[in-house]
């Protein structure tokens, strides 16, 4: 299924096993969720444009989950812009807890669609490109499942080739500190406002940011904490 998120351009499949779906919206989370609204396999895999899968990456999917019959979701691995250093080096797979979720990628995870939708789970529309805090989608999906008790493995298997970059991760920038303070605020609730002042200092003596800077930026971590807790009273 493919979400074309466009004012202008509508896609039309030339392919019966390929369905797509127009919309006048933008936001990487929208997107996401119209697609969980819309499909119709047992097992989704979550995919941007600009990746290349590796051969036979279905049926690597497929075997773990008919293995590992507990999974509810499983994670898999990639290399970047290389082709040479894999994301996560572990060679064996584990249960994934809140704090090894951060590590994910979003077209990394497959998932069961049936639980997914049992347990009402779905992408945050604050956060992810296009959104008011663009970054995280990902992570507070799989933290929502983990705490709603579903099972997420980590796997090993590399299946795809994230040929660039992914955007929204130069340190120190404004849009970064405004986002992440917004997403540590649902981590951490009002203990949120120590962690910000930690933060800013780790970004100046890592020379993320100069010292004359501390204040602006902190600052503007606040903004998007006050930010995220309008949105939630919406």
């Amino acid at each position: 299924m493919v979400i074309n998120q466009s004012e202008e351009n509508i896609l039309i499949s030339d392919f019966e096993s390929v369905r797509v779906i127009n919309v006048n919206e933008k936001g990487l989370s929208k997107s996401r969720n119209l697609a969980l609204k819309n499909a119709t396999k047992k097992i989704c895999l979550i995919a941007d444009d600009d990746l290349v899968y590796f051969e036979n990456f279905g049926k690597i999917i497929v075997n773990d989950f008919t293995v590992n019959t507990n999974a509810d979701i499983i994670t898999f691995n990639h290399v970047g812009s290389d082709k040479k250093i894999i994301e996560n080096s572990s060679i064996n797979g584990y249960l994934h807890t809140i704090k090894s979720a951060y590590r994910v990628s979003s077209f990394e995870i497959a998932f069961k669609l049936d639980v997914v939708r049992e347990n009402s789970i779905k992408f945050d529309e604050n956060f992810g490109l296009g959104s008011l805090f663009e970054i995280a989608e990902e992570f507070l999906f799989l933290k929502k499942s983990i705490e709603l008790k579903l099972k997420a493995y980590f796997s090993p298997f590399v299946i795809v080739y994230h040929p660039l970059i992914s955007s929204g991760k130069k340190e120190g920038a404004d849009k970064l500190i405004y986002a992440r303070s917004a997403l540590f605020y649902t981590l951490k609730g009002n203990f949120v406002y120590l962690w910000l002042i930690k933060y800013v200092f780790f970004l100046a003596r890592n020379k993320y940011i100069n010292w004359n800077e501390c204040i602006r930026k902190y600052k503007t971590g606040l903004s998007g904490i006050r930010k995220y807790k309008e949105q939630i009273k919406l």
